[in-house]
């Protein structure tokens, strides 16, 4: 009998990697599907949205199976499959979309109608999303496979560029998504607030997008030391400093064009109140800084529930934000679940094309499914890195290729 192992929420702080269900052609209600494909997984992130999860600050419920951002080989198919076969290489979407209600024919693939009776929007391995089981396992079920998959046209080339390729499932589309909604374009000045993994990679796609400057803002040295590695300027948060006033030793203004708020609910007070939870903090400072008729775009997210806020309000949801200020200054604002399918395929593109190098922009580090507790643990403390779990060895070593590939050419 085939056998599967996932990460497992266990309650705050607490992951393990356990013997798990293998995936069967069925619904989270277990009724049988025909329109879905089971992956073996090549590559699976760890995310910031899991982190929210492991950290407690949502109501997810203990035995969890945790993982959206996946990327996979399909090895069995629904009989209503068309398009997919086995042995194929997808990039798998974090959204769940039918591709046949009103949002998912708007392409609003985000906030599907019907893979989640309890709101719009589905997702894999995440809290009030519809029950679909996560992908940080070895297999794991995608339903509406032809609609959500994205096929690689070439296997081994996107073995070759498979750290790139898996930041297609979220992260790389979400950086990409609040850099669109902030409206970046060529010749622009952008704010980026976090240096996080999703915050590098709006960074990056700042820079696909034609920035002129972007700056990004974060507490941590460490990640602020790695945004310039590649081009960005940065703003220590941990400064007493007004924002605007070290915006304003960059570009000369205390104010930019585009604002993308990647930090969340999650958030804390700048200067003396770096310590302190502050969950408008982002928000409230990105209005002041951006210009007048300028945009915010917020892939960071914000939750509707909170056990572990700081304050009564905060735990439904409520934050204290200066919004008459947004809306003296006719400022645009872009929130909610990236539409993963408006971006994945052009992003592949540049990949494929070597015009990003998106796996170098978010530091990658490749660990085992066995050593994603680890993941789990020094991804919270704040390193530099972004974590990609490679559940049965596929992923190549670059090194390793490197060094026989040099010694073929001498």
């Amino acid at each position: 009998m085939a056998t599967n192992r996932g990460v497992v929420y266990l309650g705050p702080g607490k992951v393990e990697v356990q013997s798990i269900d293998f995936p069967e052609l069925k619904n989270p209600k277990g009724k049988k599907i025909t329109h879905g494909v089971i992956l073996k997984v090549v590559s699976t992130n760890i995310c910031g949205s899991d982190q929210h999860m492991v950290r407690g600050r949502t109501t997810a419920p203990a035995g969890l199976v945790l993982g959206h951002e996946i990327t996979g080989e399909v090895v069995e198919t629904g009989e209503d499959v068309e398009f997919l076969k086995k042995g194929d290489l997808v990039s798998v979407p974090f959204n769940v979309a039918c591709g046949r209600c009103r949002t998912c024919k708007e392409m609003k693939t985000g906030i599907c109608l019907t893979v989640n009776e309890g709101r719009a929007g589905g997702a894999y391995g995440y809290v009030d999303m519809g029950g679909w089981v996560g992908g940080q396992a070895e297999y794991v079920l995608v339903p509406y496979a032809d609609f959500n998959l994205l096929k690689f046209p070439n296997k081994d080339q996107a073995m070759e560029k498979i750290r790139d390729l898996t930041m297609l499932s979220d992260i790389f589309p979400t950086g990409f998504h609040g850099a669109v909604k902030a409206g970046v374009g060529p010749g622009t000045t952008v704010y980026v607030a976090g240096a996080g993994p999703v915050g590098l990679a709006a960074a990056a796609s700042a820079q696909l997008l034609g920035a002129a400057v972007v700056i990004v803002g974060d507490m941590n040295k460490a990640r602020l030391a790695h945004a310039r590695s590649f081009g960005c300027e940065t703003v220590d948060l941990n400064e007493d400093a007004n924002l605007a006033d070290q915006i304003a030793d960059i570009l000369g203004v205390p104010e930019i064009d585009c604002a993308i708020d990647c930090v969340g609910f999650e958030a804390s007070g700048h200067g003396a109140q770096a310590k302190t939870e502050v969950p408008a903090a982002v928000l409230n400072s990105l209005m002041e800084i951006t210009r007048a008729g300028g945009a915010i775009g917020i892939p960071g997210l914000y939750v509707t529930d909170d056990p572990g806020a700081t304050d009564k309000a905060a735990k439904t949801g409520n934050l204290s934000i200066r919004f008459g200020l947004g809306w003296a200054k006719s400022h645009s604002f872009h929130t909610g679940q990236t539409p993963v399918m408006s971006y994945n395929r052009q992003l592949m593109q540049a990949i494929l094309y070597d015009k990003v190098q998106i796996a170098k922009a978010v530091n990658v580090e490749i660990i085992s499914l066995d050593d994603a507790p680890k993941g789990y643990a020094e991804f919270d403390k704040g390193v530099a890195r972004k974590f990609v779990i490679n559940p049965h060895n596929l992923i190549p070593d670059v090194k390793k290729a490197k060094a026989a590939k040099e010694t073929a050419v001498a």
